[in-house]
């Protein structure tokens, strides 16, 4: 679609402010990083592109946490903790939380949240420290003073284009667009072989809780018998749980891909479009599905489409230490260990998920996170974490759920605010120095 270029006069940007610390995007991993590293003095701004956080938690409607649990030799135990715990606190004072559901047999757990719960325990948390937040505010590129030192972000904002200044910056936009245009190397898969599906996810209201039962075990059988009659479906395995208002369900159930079936690119901005019109297109077919075969679910309406397309890969950092899937299946221990992640590889592949575990129950069930994960190698005042830190394709699709992200994020929040006390790059930064904080701090490193 790009037709030839046009030329922009060079412009006086100005600075919004000089900071300790910048971390850009306020998902799980930007808000852990953001609050552990203004708690330990450093003067941090968090900038986000929506008016909330909670990142794909929030605005891909996932109100689910997935990993903060692990089954450790057969028995199903929460495993990240530190700042995690204090999020959950919170969320459970607004009511806003369930307690942790059993899936695949018991063989692990999950939370589910209301979105709102999380979005305002996320403003009470980071404010309780002093992060100052920066909403409505997208990254557009960066400065470098010298080679291997950022200088500034650069950001378009409601009120027009801003610099904001930092001795220390952490990438935690999912994407890498900060670390991206800082001439990070990293890697991005182009098919489904190498790059996961995204979808985009709903939430019903109107169920008849009682009716319904435990439908969240029959869907597929429901939907094999949808397609003997000739109904299509973009994926299997749906994953349709009840919210803590026994009346609301939420669905991931939707597939987006491009016209040649290769799953989309949540960077491109064309085929980002395209997604949103897709995935409400099949929310729409999905929910007439709902109503004609699933007992319970013949008065439910849609209650809300996310604001966005739920994306699970992009850009993946390739850093100091990339985590892999034989990492995740193996248990993998780390000198350097930050945190841990407890989920399985959940890859999703064309047309279905595919999952590979652990082994469960003869194991502990959890990989150690290594904090060279989150170094780049070329770039020495930048940290990364989340979906997009230094991970493999199938790595990644363990590790890039909500409680390795958080276990990431106050890591690396701790290590950028260690580094300027000491002043040191991040990558000399002692891992027992930082071990130690983060388990003064409450966190599980396994």
């Amino acid at each position: 679609m790009t037709q030839g270029f046009l030329h922009e006069p060079a412009r006086q940007t100005p600075v919004l402010g000089d900071y300790d610390v910048v971390v850009l995007g306020g998902g799980p991993a930007g808000i852990m990083a953001a609050t552990s590293a203004a708690a330990l003095g450093s003067q941090t701004l968090l900038v986000e592109h929506y008016g909330f956080l909670g990142g794909m938690g929030t605005a891909a409607g996932v109100t689910n946490f997935c990993g903060l649990h692990a089954n450790v030799f057969g028995e199903v135990q929460q495993v990240v903790h530190g700042l995690t715990d204090e999020l959950l606190e919170r969320m459970r004072q607004l009511d806003g939380l369930n307690t942790p559901h059993s899936l695949f047999g018991g063989k692990i757990a999950a939370q589910a949240y209301d979105n709102a719960a999380f979005k305002v325990a996320a403003d009470q948390l980071t404010t309780a420290r002093g992060v100052e937040l920066l909403f409505h505010s997208r990254a557009v590129g960066v400065s470098l003073s010298g080679e291997r030192q950022l200088q500034a972000l650069l950001l378009e904002t409601k009120s027009g284009r801003y610099a904001v200044r930092a001795q220390r910056f952490i990438d935690c936009s999912g994407d890498g667009d900060l670390f991206a245009q800082a001439g990070v190397r990293f890697e991005k898969g182009e098919t489904g072989a190498d790059m996961m599906y995204p979808s985009s996810m709903f939430r019903v209201q109107g169920v008849d809780a009682a009716k319904a039962g435990d439908a969240w075990n029959h869907f597929g059988e429901w939907m094999a018998q949808a397609e003997a009659k000739g109904r299509r479906f973009p994926r299997k395995s749906p994953i349709i749980r009840p919210q803590k208002n026994p009346s609301e369900w939420r669905a991931n159930v939707t597939q987006l891909s491009r016209a040649n079936g290769e799953p989309i690119d949540g960077t491109d901005v064309l085929q980002l479009s395209a997604a949103e019109l897709q995935g409400r297109a099949q929310i729409v077919d999905f929910l007439d599905f709902l109503r004609e075969y699933a007992p319970g679910f013949e008065k439910a309406y849609l209650l809300e489409i996310a604001p966005q397309v739920g994306i699970r890969e992009t850009r993946r950092m390739v850093g100091a230490y990339q985590l892999s899937e034989t990492d995740v299946l193996n248990c993998a221990s780390f000198e350097d260990s930050i945190g841990v992640n407890g989920w399985m590889i959940e890859e999703h592949v064309a047309g279905n998920v595919s999952f590979r575990w652990q082994d469960i129950p003869n194991c502990r069930g959890y990989n150690q996170l290594p904090y060279r994960m989150l170094l780049p190698l070329e770039i020495d005042n930048l940290l990364v974490a989340g979906r997009c830190a230094s991970m493999t394709h199938g790595g990644q699709s363990a590790a890039r759920v909500s409680g390795a992200c958080f276990a990431m994020g106050q890591a690396a929040g701790t290590a950028a605010a260690l580094s300027l006390k000491h002043q040191q790059r991040p990558r000399d930064l002692s891992a027992l120095t930082l071990q130690e904080q983060l388990q003064r701090n409450g966190a599980f490193l396994g």
